[in-house]
């Protein structure tokens, strides 16, 4: 992952931030230290402790003034994402590169600079910018079920809008059902980069032509859905296709995953990002090109 960008201003002001649950506005910083240094003696007390782990990975604090600063930034940020999740029982934690090497290890930590959630028996490396309502916004989501349970035709319509995002959507007999007990398996290696839906309605299922146990693959931008071939599917197969076809030919860079957007080792392909408009809360960014 690139390096990752600091931004101080959310921790300065109230801003307001869209959440699944509510509206959430940052307070400012009580002062109050809720990050703990993670090392060999009190990891497995914090795995155990929260339902969710949130963990820094960071390389020694220097001697230079501006990069202490820019990790005085970080830890400020991690403060303030503590202080608005207190409720919901999510630690957070720093780990030194080299003084906590061997808790880096067990905890197979291996970018500096990145983020990493622990939650059940996952880790999911957080791939976007660094500041609070960002991260927030990132482990409200993390929250949610994996899956979200298309009903209506309003709710169908919303499903519709949602052309930026890759979707999966699948049309099952019942929440009992085990093929969408593989799929909702499945959503949860993916979440919540990539949006799962399901239906148990006829009617919906029509809509979208899908025939029992059916899974389609919608691609960003694109109007027709990928089938996904040999239904019903096990989470396995599940994985395996969605592993396969989830870097889509064109797609919106969002705050939340924009690091995940690069790919190392390009032959032959140039890509070029645009940002048309800010992102929320941060100011505009100039446009640039990557070129590999």
């Amino acid at each position: 992952m690139v390096s990752i960008w600091l931004f101080l201003l959310p921790c300065l002001s109230l801003v307001s931030v869209s959440s699944a649950e509510k509206g959430l506005e940052f307070p400012r910083y009580d002062g109050k230290d809720r990050v703990i240094d993670i090392n060999d003696k009190n990891y497995k007390k914090a795995l155990k402790k929260h339902s969710m782990l949130c963990l820094f990975y960071h390389e020694p604090v220097a001697d230079n003034k501006e990069l202490q600063k820019q990790h005085q930034m970080t830890e400020l940020v991690l403060e303030l994402v503590a202080q608005v999740m207190e409720e919901k029982d999510i630690g957070f934690g720093m780990v030194d590169s080299l003084k906590d090497a061997k808790v880096a290890k067990k905890l197979d930590l291996e970018e500096e600079g990145s983020v990493y959630v622990f939650k059940d028996d996952r880790v999911i490396e957080f791939d976007g910018l660094l500041s609070a309502n960002t991260l927030v916004e990132f482990l409200l989501d993390l929250l949610e079920e994996p899956v979200e349970i298309i009903e209506n035709a309003l709710e169908l319509k919303a499903f519709d809008r949602m052309e930026e995002d890759i979707r999966i959507i699948g049309y099952f007999k019942s929440e009992d059902s085990e093929h969408y007990e593989a799929f909702k398996e499945a959503a949860e290696n993916f979440q919540p980069y990539i949006k799962f839906f399901a239906t148990f309605e006829k009617s919906v299922a029509k809509e979208l032509t899908l025939k029992l146990n059916e899974v389609d693959f919608y691609e960003p931008f694109m109007e027709e859905p990928v089938t996904i071939p040999g239904r019903p599917h096990s989470e396995k197969e599940l994985v395996e296709f969605i592993t396969q076809h989830r870097r889509p030919t064109l797609r919106k860079l969002r705050a939340e995953d924009m690091f995940e957007t690069w790919v190392r080792n390009l032959q032959n392909i140039i890509i070029y990002l645009f940002f048309q408009k800010p992102f929320s809360h941060f100011g505009s960014f100039p446009p640039f090109f990557s070129g590999g």
